[in-house]
């Protein structure tokens, strides 16, 4: 039995039987006016974040989420779509998209405003997404891609490359470690498939979406997770797993590398009004502005009247680029 055979049984209980325990958000449920998400769904929340930020969802967009779980997040994205088939589920096993099927009729209860017409739900594969190419506004997935190995992880970005519009996103959230794990650990399916010992490096998970084409990654949250410990799992010393919230978005390459922004900020404190880098940053005196990592590095070289704030790995817009 393959790792993706093991993730495909443990999620099939899931979904017959709620396991509050199986993930672990640390943020709280975003219960918008008006909305109102079923306790069953909120029992099935089987991520480790959230992806819906109302920033990215304007102008009643088209979402792909992929890994539907309870259908929670379905509905969050329903509430600012609201059309027919505004949102896309992609789920590749029968039972997670039955329950959610059926939640749905719950949710209808509870929100005049919500059909679950909304919902295209669709048996698919994160690998192989039957879905149009440059057809999605926003594309989602919450505690899956770290299920993966690392080949399957590069084809599943790929595959939401594909179907996003030019300038579209790719909203996730997932798990990251910064430590090494033992063979043992990284081989144990079960493990990964309960998205603990797939947890690769931020670095690493940032690579895979520039390498895509990604042209700019916006960490937007990071928090603990999970923590393995000797005495509970195959090893020798404690391991902190995190969770990340991140966005990277279909915008082109530069030339000169992807804007990554980890919540660093700039401050001239130099003597003149403002200073300008004549490549398109202006810095007010005393004043803070949110600057990609290679921003950052370029800024610091350039004078040495400008404070560089380490990353806080905190970052909602407004920036350099």
């Amino acid at each position: 039995m393959s790792y993706l055979d093991a993730t495909q049984n443990l999620y099939k209980e899931a979904a017959l039987t709620p396991d509050v325990g199986l993930c672990c958000t640390t943020n709280p449920i975003w219960q918008f006016p008006g909305l109102s998400i079923p306790k069953i769904m909120q029992e099935m929340n089987y991520g480790c974040g959230s992806t819906v930020s109302a920033q990215d969802l304007v102008n009643s967009p088209k979402v792909l989420y992929v890994g539907v779980g309870g259908g929670m997040e379905l509905l969050q994205f329903s509430y600012f779509s609201r059309q027919t088939g505004g949102v896309t589920g992609v789920d590749s096993v029968d039972e997670m998209l039955e329950a959610s099927r059926k939640n749905f009729k719950i949710a209808e209860e509870e929100n005049d405003w919500f059909k679950s017409e909304y919902v295209n739900l669709v048996k698919g594969d994160a690998l192989n997404l039957p879905v149009d190419d440059e057809s999605m506004d926003v594309a989602a997935q919450n505690c899956l891609f770290n299920i993966f190995k690392i080949e399957d992880l590069k084809k599943a970005v790929s595959e939401m490359y594909r179907v996003l519009k030019p300038h579209g996103r790719l909203v996730m959230s997932d798990p990251i470690c910064e430590q090494p794990m033992s063979d043992e650990l990284r081989n144990d399916d079960r493990l990964r498939a309960q998205c603990l010992s797939g947890s690769i490096p931020l670095k690493d998970y940032v690579k895979v979406l520039t390498d895509a084409g990604f042209g700019t990654i916006e960490i937007r949250g990071k928090r603990s997770y999970r923590v393995l410990s000797p005495n509970h799992y195959p090893t020798k010393e404690l391991i902190h797993i995190e969770s990340i919230e991140i966005a990277a978005i279909k915008d082109p390459m530069p030339e000169d590398g992807p804007c990554v922004f980890t919540g660093k900020t700039a401050i001239y404190f130099g003597n003149e009004d403002y200073f300008d880098d004549k490549k398109g940053h202006v810095l007010q005196q005393n004043q803070p502005l949110a600057v990609c990592d290679k921003t950052a590095a370029a800024l610091a070289n350039a004078s040495d009247e400008i404070f560089i704030s380490e990353s806080t790995y905190h970052y909602n817009g407004g920036g350099c680029c």
